[in-house]
């Protein structure tokens, strides 16, 4: 029993760390068996000691997807402005929500849509209204097979909803990344079915004998488990630990399968680098890493009293960022429009024309119009080393440079999002505690505590994330910098984007530095990964990669990249280099 219970911990924390891996919130919270109220930063799962057979491991895996993908994809705010009125209109609408951020994580995560498929293929709630409506729902969103097996009542329910459905579904097809509108949509047509009221609907007489039925087949499975108890608490260890097994292989694919976009050699390639199971780099435990967001790091005071710093900087720099400004906003702005058409029959009058009608009277006045230029929809990631050399002038120019870029780069319809990185603590942190309680084994890879930091997301506003630039000031945030992993989750959180076109810009003072794992590895251990990450990203990625480096040439391993010995040149050379990118994809 000792041994089942390792194991069936073992599959819990599994479990975990899958869902906040997908849903991408590090401190989210698993509640395994208390059914608690659905919220934005936690998953409710069945109750793990229940479970009895490999069949329920694998349905907690497909819960457990399901879950992190509403995390991910599924707001509770909006997901509750939309909500129809009636316990079994609010049933279906729920459904509906449920099918519509499962089909965009299925779309995304390969691993995730096999768990799902296998787990929707013998779902029943014993209800007939809402199974046949995730059904029929199903079939159509996920483009499955034809219905088939149908009675008479399922018929009848199939023609109830082609008449309901018959304008909405192509709607709802387009809309299914957009939930407002979904749930919009979706709400529409289910309080339009009058569901609590029509016959069609009326199912309590179905219920009930499903109820006895069920009961029936509980006694029975009772009787029988009293029999069988001794034979599965033989076998159970078994079928956690190919549980166990399984676990862990999903969890890499959900990894793997982030970065798409490539064919089938590139993928190759490029998956042995990302999955973080190439020989050579490792990592000692994830147990410890956090991506944050900033906001989340410090109270609102004190990142006020921060901002409040950084506003003091901004003024001394105040004639030299309003040039900058000015010179990238006028530089954009003329790649969106700097053509014209002429001879028009309207739009603005040509002027140089009218010499014409002064010879002729009975020439036609001449118009212009501005021609747009094909401007791709575009972000910009600003990733910056938040590590301990990073200190006073440069990490002060940095964040100073990542607000005028977000503010101004804003105004001309491009994303922006600025990310950091560091560790959480100087010399390994609790994963080198970890490494020195379990013996300290040889070469244990990555040792340390990483910290990604989000300082401003793509799709919020600079003026909803501007206090949060100050926090690149804090005293005692800066520490190691391991360069590898903090480009790879940037290219991964850049992959998932819709963008056209996607620029990844680095800042960094230097080569990746932890004295924890360089003093347990290799000397040149961080260093070969930074090179091996920079160089998939740059083969076999459209994601447009480049570096500035502060005092030192990081040449060596970025091919595009900018090396600047006065910190005072750093916000020049990033809209110089952007600028340039954006006229013909070159670096000077």
């Amino acid at each position: 029993m000792e041994k089942k219970n390792i194991h069936l911990e073992n599959f819990k924390e599994a479990i975990t760390s899958t869902v906040r891996s997908i849903s991408e919130i590090e401190d989210c919270k698993v509640i395994f068996g208390d059914q608690a109220k659905s919220s934005n930063n936690s998953a409710n799962l069945p109750e793990i000691k229940k479970l009895e057979s490999i069949k329920d491991y694998f349905f907690l895996r497909a819960t457990a997807d399901s879950e992190a993908l509403r995390l991910k994809y599924s707001n509770i705010e909006t997901f509750n402005n939309f909500k129809p009125k009636g316990n079994k209109a609010l049933k279906l609408y729920e459904i509906a929500e449920k099918i519509r951020y499962e089909k965009i994580g299925s779309d995304k995560f390969k691993g995730i849509k096999k768990n799902l498929s296998l787990n929707n293929e013998n779902k029943s709630t014993k209800n007939l209204i809402e199974d046949f409506f995730d059904k029929y729902l199903r079939h159509s969103i996920f483009n499955n097979k034809e219905l088939k097996k149908l009675d008479n009542k399922t018929k009848k329910l199939k023609k109830k909803f082609d008449q309901k459905f018959n304008k909405s579904l192509d709607e709802l097809k387009k809309n299914i990344a957009n939930q407002e509108k979904f749930n919009q949509i979706i709400s529409s047509v289910i309080a339009d079915m009058d569901i609590e009221d029509k016959e069609i609907f009326e199912d309590t007489e179905e219920k009930e004998n499903n109820k006895e039925t069920a009961n029936n087949e509980s006694n029975e499975k009772n009787e029988s488990k009293l029999k069988d108890q001794k034979s599965e608490d033989q076998t159970i260890d078994a079928d956690i630990a190919t549980v166990d097994d399984l676990s862990e292989k999903d969890v890499s694919d959900e990894k793997v399968d982030e970065v798409e976009g490539y064919d089938d050699g590139e993928n190759k390639k490029i998956r042995k680098i990302f999955s973080g199971s190439s020989k050579k780099y490792k990592v000692y435990t994830h147990e410890f890493d956090e991506i944050i967001k900033a906001e989340d790091l410090e109270t609102e005071e004190e990142l006020q009293r921060l901002r409040s710093s950084l506003d003091q900087q901004l003024i001394q720099l105040k004639t030299f960022i309003s040039r900058l400004a000015n010179k990238l906003q006028r530089k954009l702005l003329a790649k969106q429009n700097r053509s014209w058409e002429f001879d028009l029959e309207e739009g603005v009058l040509d002027t140089s024309k009218l010499t014409r009608i002064i010879i002729d009277p009975f020439n036609s006045l001449s118009f212009k119009k501005e021609k747009e230029t094909d401007f791709k929809d575009t972000l910009v990631t600003i990733l910056i080393d938040n590590s301990g050399s990073m200190r006073g002038k440069p990490i002060s120019v940095a964040s100073v440079c990542a607000d005028i870029l977000s503010k101004t780069l804003e105004r001309c319809s491009v994303k922006v999002e600025v990310l950091g990185f560091t560790t959480k603590h100087w010399k390994g942190g609790s994963s080198r505690e970890l490494w020195s309680s379990n013996n300290k084994p040889k070469f244990p890879g990555r040792l340390n505590d990483l910290r990604h930091i989000i300082y401003k997301s793509a799709d919020i506003p600079w003026r909803q994330s501007k206090k949060n630039m100050g926090l690149m000031l804090k005293e005692g945030l800066l520490k190691e910098n391991i360069d590898g992993e903090a480009l790879r989750w940037a290219f991964s959180k850049m992959n998932k984007r819709k963008e056209v076109r996607k620029i990844l810009m680095v800042i960094s003072d230097g080569a990746p530095v932890d004295d924890s794992t360089l003093s347990t590895n290799m000397t040149d251990y961080l260093e070969s990964d930074l090179k091996n990450t920079v160089e998939a990203i740059e083969k076999f990625s459209d994601i447009e990669l480049l570096a500035i480096g502060i005092g030192h040439d990081v040449t060596r391993y970025y091919k595009k990249a900018v090396k600047i010995t006065d910190v005072q040149d750093l916000g020049d050379v990033m809209i110089n280099q952007l600028t340039d990118l954006f006229s013909d994809n070159t670096i000077h």
